[in-house]
C-alpha cells in the first residue's frame, strides 16, 4: 500500500499540489486523471520520491518513504516513466537486467538466477523475442513493454507508471493497460483517457485546481456531475455490459446563459 497525507508541491510561486492525500491499495490499480496542468504527474513523482513535499509524508506499508534506503525503496517501488532510455545502446535483455540491481550488492556481478528472472519478466510481458534487439531500434509499444519487464525484473510490490499510453497507438494501449491490471501488484498509473480509466482501473483520484476533486472507485469518480465541473466539457455516460463508457460534447454556455436569463 502506498499512503500519501497532505503532500504538496509548488513550481515557484504556483502551488501545484496542495495538501493532497492518496491511497493505493495492494492489487488494485489506481488512476490519477485530471486536466492538463492538474499536477497528475507531479504527484506521481511525490508517491515515488523523485520529490520531497515540504509537507505531510509518504509511506510504503507503513513505512515512511523518506526514511527507507534508496536500495530498499527500489526493491518496493518499481517507476515507468515516458520514454525512458530511448538514445541508449543497451540490448532489451541487457536493459530488463538492470532491473535487478536493487537486488545486488556494491560490484556484485548479476548472476545465472538473475538472467532468468529478466527472462521470465520479458516473456511475461509477451516480448522474448525482443532480448537481442537494440532497444532504441524498438517502436512506442515494444519499448512500454520492455519497460515494464525492467520493471518486474526489480521484483517489487508496487509499480507506478507516468501516462504509460502516450504516443502509442490503439491497440497498444490496450495491451500495455491489460499487463498492468493482470499483474496483481499495487498499480499507480497516469492516464489522460478517461475512457481507458474506466476499463483498466480498479480506483481513481480526480485532480483539479491542486487538489483531490473525487477519489473513490471508477463507478464512483466517473459519473458526469462529477467529471463535468472539472474538466469544462459536456459527458454523457453509458454503462455497457462491458463497462462504463464515455461520450463528450462542448457545453454550450451560450444557451446556459440564455436559460439562466
Amino acid at each position: 500500500m502506498i499512503r500519501a497525507s497532505e503532500v504538496s508541491w509548488r513550481y515557484g510561486a504556483n502551488p501545484v499540489i496542495d495538501g493532497v492525500s492518496v491511497t493505493a491499495r495492494p492489487g488494485r490499480v489506481l488512476g490519477l486523471i485530471g486536466p492538463n496542468g492538474s499536477g497528475k504527474t507531479t504527484l506521481l513523482r511525490l508517491l515515488y520520491g523523485a520529490l520531497r513535499s515540504p509537507t505531510g509524508q509518504v509511506t510504503v506499508d507503513g513505512d515512511e518513504l523518506s526514511a527507507l534506503p534508496s536500495r530498499e525503496a527500489a526493491r518496493r517501488l518499481a517507476v515507468v516513466v515516458q520514454e525512458a532510455g530511448g538514445e541508449t545502446a543497451l540490448t532489451v535483455a541487457e536493459l530488463v537486467l538492470l532491473g535487478r540491481g536493487p537486488h545486488l550488492s556494491t560490484f556484485q556481478r548479476t548472476s545465472r538466477a538473475d538472467h532468468e528472472i529478466a527472462a521470465r519478466c520479458l516473456a511475461r510481458v509477451g516480448a522474448a523475442h525482443l532480448g537481442g534487439r537494440a532497444f532504441a531500434q524498438l517502436s512506442g509499444g515494444e519499448r512500454q513493454r520492455v519497460l515494464i519487464a525492467r520493471a518486474l525484473a526489480q521484483q517489487a510490490t508496487h509499480l507506478l507508471l507516468d501516462e504509460p499510453t502516450n504516443h502509442l497507438d490503439i491497440r497498444y494501449q490496450h495491451e500495455v493497460l491489460h499487463l498492468v491490471r493482470t499483474l496483481g501488484t499495487c498499480s499507480v498509473v497516469v492516464l489522460h483517457d478517461l475512457n481507458l480509466a474506466a476499463r483498466y482501473c480498479d480506483d481513481l483520484v480526480l485532480l483539479g485546481s491542486g487538489g483531490v476533486a473525487a477519489a473513490g472507485t471508477t463507478d464512483e469518480v466517473l459519473d458526469a456531475t462529477v467529471l463535468e465541473p472539472v474538466y469544462g466539457i459536456g459527458i454523457q455516460r453509458l454503462d455497457l455490459d462491458d463497462g462504463i463508457h464515455l461520450l463528450f460534447h462542448p457545453i454550450d454556455h451560450t444557451a446556459k446563459q440564455r436559460s439562466a436569463a
